[in-house]
């Protein structure tokens, strides 16, 4: 999956919580969202906001992305076998990121119970 196939996909399932999202997805869209966070931060600032303040167009970028970002994470556990509860872990200082981050790292487990394999689904047929 492109990067600009990972942020019309993610978009077009903005609050979509089920079905499974393939790494490249995940990660494209993570991208994406940095930089986007990056260039309302750098706007915020030469608009006057003090370093470290979260300004007015961070915020109204932080509430716009939240519902696609937790999404997106949602898809990608149910894509390794995981419930998207396991997104609460989050929560938990430190801990919770790297736990998350090992998770969204990790390949697809195959066909599970939510749904075929995203590397299945519309994919060229194997020759081998």
């Amino acid at each position: 999956m492109s990067f600009v196939d990972a942020i019309k996909t993610v978009l077009s399932k903005y609050a979509t919580f089920s079905g499974r999202a393939r790494r490249s997805e995940y990660w494209f869209w993570a991208l994406a969202a940095a930089i986007v966070g990056i260039i309302a931060n750098v706007i915020d600032q030469a608009m006057g906001a003090k370093p470290g303040q979260v300004g007015v167009l961070s915020g109204i970028v932080a509430l716009a992305l939240l519902l696609p970002n937790l999404a997106v994470m949602a898809r990608r556990l149910h894509d390794t076998s995981r419930s998207a509860w396991w997104i609460l872990i989050g929560l938990v200082p430190f801990v919770g990121a790297i736990v998350l981050i090992v998770f969204a790292v990790q390949d697809s487990h195959g066909d599970n119970q939510y749904g075929p394999s995203p590397k299945a689904v519309g994919s060229a047929p194997s020759y081998s």
